[in-house]
């Protein structure tokens, strides 16, 4: 959730010419902000509505993690094709096009009567922020001059993207509180309105390329990764041995399958397999999908347990998260100067111990525990760890790699981050639900983050092995 500032499939912002002076930066930058917002906030703000979504929209305890799931899923199934659409199509005109979607499925969301409703409306939001976000920061580059004015646009830009996890935490529960759920869905219709109101007048449209868009690709990997979630899922209500589950991660392992086989001869690939050939590059991306599976589920779960055990409202479990946010946002200003320094390996090597400390710490909890005596500390080792890792995972993504392959590449990880957040919260969901049943909410949360646990320390032992000095 705070790795958002990744270019998402992008070419580099130098590869853009010298444009003339916008004629209404402020608007502009307004404009492409406000997108990044919404994107941003839609990852966070929903948590702490989910214990208020189920009792209304009646999910399973073990459902519900969908509501966060479908979005992750298609965001970031898509993000790279999105990318690549508005190269073909016109980045602006792809940016609108996405910020139309996630308006129109923002406002059908926010009248859900059902689940399934819902659902959808969350999987259309995942489209469109798929479609507009890679195109937001490229339209930074055509929009602002190389130099001064285009780094302080940027600033704005990492700014926005750094603190969004937190407002979006804060605003979720104060709109749950003082109006309903729906409103965290709603709020993004106004905003979005402008936006499609301002960006035809004031952001310039880039210049089209020729090509073909992978849509086998994305379609074979955002499927096959949707049939292992529901597998996952519906083992924790069904059983291991369940006809449809094991359909279900015998598709989804077939679907991948067939994504390899497009992606070897696909002319322009949505993730060109090459990157992987790097085994520092390999490994730092299994991290970092190790490390969104941890982190999603973190958020998932302390939600639960505030909300539901320690009976917090929607607002004070949000305010509940600032001293980790906080800490993130902070340390995301000093790790900079800090990987030229030590070395990503060594910052790695560091942080991942003390988040393992903290998720061990949340196996503790139990009905007796209190938020200062068994939340905010693990939570503080969790954001201190968080704080010093992100960084030197997308140093090592982008260290040697060829200038093409660049945005590929950073847009790769940004999809780990999204797909191994939706995958690793159905691995926990799937060992929380028989919990659940058999112990109630804190055992299941318990076992939850014992297997999260498992999550870092795997995490651990790929950077040891594969994430070598050479790449920082």
């Amino acid at each position: 959730m705070s790795q958002q500032t990744v270019q998402m499939g992008e070419p580099s912002l130098d590869s853009e010419p010298r444009r003339r002076r916008t004629r209404h930066p402020g608007l502009s930058l307004a404009v492409i902000v406000a997108c990044q917002l919404m994107v941003v906030l839609d990852a966070s703000v929903m948590f702490v509505a989910l214990p208020k979504i189920q009792h209304s929209l009646h999910f399973s305890a073990t459902g519900l993690s969908w509501v966060t799931n479908a979005y992750s899923l298609a965001f970031g199934g898509l993000l790279l094709l999105g990318g690549r659409t508005g190269d073909i199509l016109g980045r602006r005109r792809v940016f609108i096009a996405g910020i139309a979607v996630f308006t129109l499925a923002s406002l059908l969301g926010g009248f859900s009567g059902s689940a399934a409703w819902l659902l959808s409306a969350r999987v259309a939001q995942g489209v469109g922020a798929a479609l507009a976000a890679p195109s937001a920061l490229s339209l930074i580059a055509t929009n602002f001059q190389e130099g001064p004015e285009r780094n302080r646009a940027l600033g704005v830009f990492s700014a926005t993207s750094s603190a969004g996890a937190s407002i979006g935490l804060v605003l979720g529960g104060l709109l749950t509180d003082w109006a309903s759920w729906r409103w965290v869905l709603f709020i993004n219709v106004p905003v979005g309105a402008v936006v499609l109101f301002l960006a035809p007048r004031v952001l310039r449209e880039t210049e089209r390329h020729r090509g073909r868009l992978d849509v086998a690709g994305a379609v074979t990997v955002v499927t096959g990764m949707v049939a292992l979630v529901y597998g996952f899922i519906r083992a924790a209500d069904a059983g291991w041995g369940d006809g449809v589950t094991l359909a279900a991660f015998a598709g989804g392992v077939l679907l991948l399958g067939a994504f390899v086989a497009v992606e070897t001869r696909a002319e322009r690939p949505v993730i060109p397999l090459r990157l992987f050939a790097d085994g520092a590059r390999a490994g730092s991306y299994l991290v970092m999908l190790l490390m969104a599976a941890a982190m999603f589920g973190m958020f998932f779960f302390i939600v639960q347990f505030l909300q539901n055990i320690l009976g917090f409202s929607p607002l004070k479990a949000g305010v509940a998260f600032l001293p980790m946010s906080g800490l993130l946002f902070v340390l995301a200003r000093i790790t900079p100067r800090l990987v030229p320094r030590v070395g990503p390996r060594r910052l790695l090597l560091a942080g991942l111990p003390l988040i393992a400390v903290g998720m061990v710490w949340f196996t503790r909890l139990s009905s007796h525990s209190g938020y200062a005596s068994g939340v905010l500390g693990p939570m503080l080792f969790f954001g201190l760890g968080a704080g010093v890792v992100f960084l030197p995972i997308t140093a090592t993504v982008l260290a040697g790699v060829r200038r093409e392959d660049s945005g590929a590449a950073s847009g790769t990880l940004q999809t780990a981050q999204q797909v191994g957040g939706a995958l690793g919260m159905a691995v926990l969901v799937s060992v929380y639900g028989p919990a659940l049943r058999h112990g109630g909410l804190t055992h299941g949360v318990n076992v939850a983050f014992t297997v999260g646990t498992i999550f870092v320390l795997v995490a651990l032992a790929v950077t040891a092995v594969f994430i070598r000095p050479r790449a920082a």
